[in-house]
């Protein structure tokens, strides 16, 4: 076998040989991150533009940013239930609907609290999208190749990221930014698509099948054993000591505890950075030098953003291979802390090329830690609960981080970007610190 022949085997083989309802699953939760991004990530394109049609202070676009946020956190704490109890798909399909439908509404705002408001039942979409939707991933796939399959979905934000970054420099300067707000109706035509092809997971199905009471009081049905605690030979194996036998209570307690309020504080910490640097770049290479900004016109500004995808992208798809071959622990480290570096960096750089060259860089090491938060947090709970738990520690950490945006505009209006964007700098290292109270999880089969 060739090298280009190993090479593609190894990135892509394990696509390749997994069954079409496996492919289905995968494709319909890469497609709704990416409509989520691209939604979402429309009002930072046009935020300069929002702020003066509606006379809004970078305090109170801010606020916006941080409303949606913590928004999104109780959609996704929702979601992970109506996906555990009703169904993976179930969420996926509801959650892309709201998205949609509130995005085209912020185009028919006509004032700051109308868009506040649109903005809010947006964010309850897309809060709910990720929970099902990496639920529905992490069960479809098997632990060697999770971490890659939910870096593939990761990496399709960035995707979506630079789309909504293409479509507005091809429709804002000739129609606005409300007609931009009402493309983001389209990805409400994936529900049919996913309604119709994809279906839920065998673990999911057991789960609720073991969990049914029985019928006419008649004996419990026997409970069928996941096929991840056979080997080879069709013994069985045993269960890590973090899976939850049938005795367990629903409720966490003792170390289990501790280490969701370790995973929430990273997440809570990274999400922080990250929206607190995100929602403000194209703001800031958009808005004047006098207004603290790069002052680029919304060619350049999305041309800068998009290419910054590009970095984004390899981030996310990188990541789950390099997670799989090194662990979940130390990958993280490695790219928080660079990118701790890299955004002090981004703050202390002004030249419109440096920043060009600059900002991939800064979006491969500053989102692609992402991609192991769906395999970690799989890897740490039970099949009855693991999307309500995975809801519960990634948008417990969204509410903490729903006050980047705030934060962040208004250092920018008090001591300017540089020092802004500091802050972002030492959450990520703090991010990093917070590994030490989270264990390693690679290689853990679902319960």
């Amino acid at each position: 076998m060739s090298a280009s022949s190993q090479l593609s085997e190894y990135l892509f083989g394990w696509f390749r040989k997994t069954p079409v309802s496996a492919r289905r699953a995968l494709l319909a939760s890469c497609f709704g991150w990416m409509l989520d991004s691209f939604d979402i990530m429309l009002y930072a394109l046009v935020l300069t533009h929002l702020m003066s049609d509606l006379s809004m202070s970078k305090p109170t676009a801010g606020l916006l940013g941080s409303l949606t946020l913590l928004a999104s956190a109780l959609g996704g704490m929702i979601f992970g239930v109506v996906a555990d109890r009703l169904g993976r798909t179930v969420a996926l399909r509801a959650s892309i609907l709201i998205y949609s439908v509130f995005t085209f509404m912020c185009g028919l705002s006509q004032n700051v609290f109308q868009l506040g408001l649109f903005r809010v039942f947006l964010g309850l979409g897309m809060g709910g999208e990720w929970a099902s939707g990496a639920a529905l991933v992490s069960e479809y796939f098997p632990s060697e190749h999770r971490g890659k399959a939910l870096g593939f979905m990761q990496s399709f934000w960035a995707v979506g990221y630079a789309l909504a970054a293409l479509v507005t420099a091809v429709v804002l300067p000739r129609l606005g930014w409300r007609a931009v707000f009402f493309v983001g109706i389209l990805p409400a035509l994936l529900v049919f698509w996913i309604r119709s092809k994809v279906e839920e997971p065998e673990l999911w199905k057991k789960s609720r099948s073991a969990s049914a009471p029985p019928i006419s009081g008649g004996e419990p049905a026997p409970q069928p054993m996941d096929s991840s605690h056979q080997s080879p030979e069709g013994k069985e194996k045993p269960v890590l000591p973090n899976s939850a036998s049938k005795r367990q209570p629903t409720l966490i307690s003792g170390r289990l505890l501790r280490v969701t309020l370790a995973v929430t504080l990273m997440n809570a910490l990274t999400m922080f950075a990250w929206w607190g640097f995100n929602l403000w770049i194209p703001g800031y290479l958009s808005l004047s030098q006098a207004q603290g900004g790069v002052g680029l016109t919304t060619r350049h500004m999305s041309s800068l953003v998009i290419f910054m995808q590009l970095g984004m992208w390899l981030g996310y798809l990188t990541f789950g291979y390099i997670s799989d071959s090194l662990g979940r622990k130390k990958s993280y480290v490695i790219y928080l802390a660079l990118a701790s570096l890299l955004v002090f960096l981004y703050s202390i750089a002004r030249a419109p090329l440096l920043l060009f060259f600059l900002g991939p860089v800064v979006a491969f090491f500053g989102t692609g830690y992402f991609s192991g938060f769906g395999a970690l947090t799989a890897e740490l709970y039970p099949t009855r609960i693991r999307a309500t738990l995975q809801g519960i520690t990634y948008n417990s950490g969204r509410i903490v981080s729903a006050l980047a945006p705030l934060a962040i505009g208004s250092m920018a209006q008090q001591s300017g970007f540089q020092v802004a964007f500091w802050l972002v700098s030492a959450a990520f290292i703090l991010a990093a610190l917070s590994w030490s109270l989270i264990p390693e999880t690679r290689g853990r089969e679902l319960e």
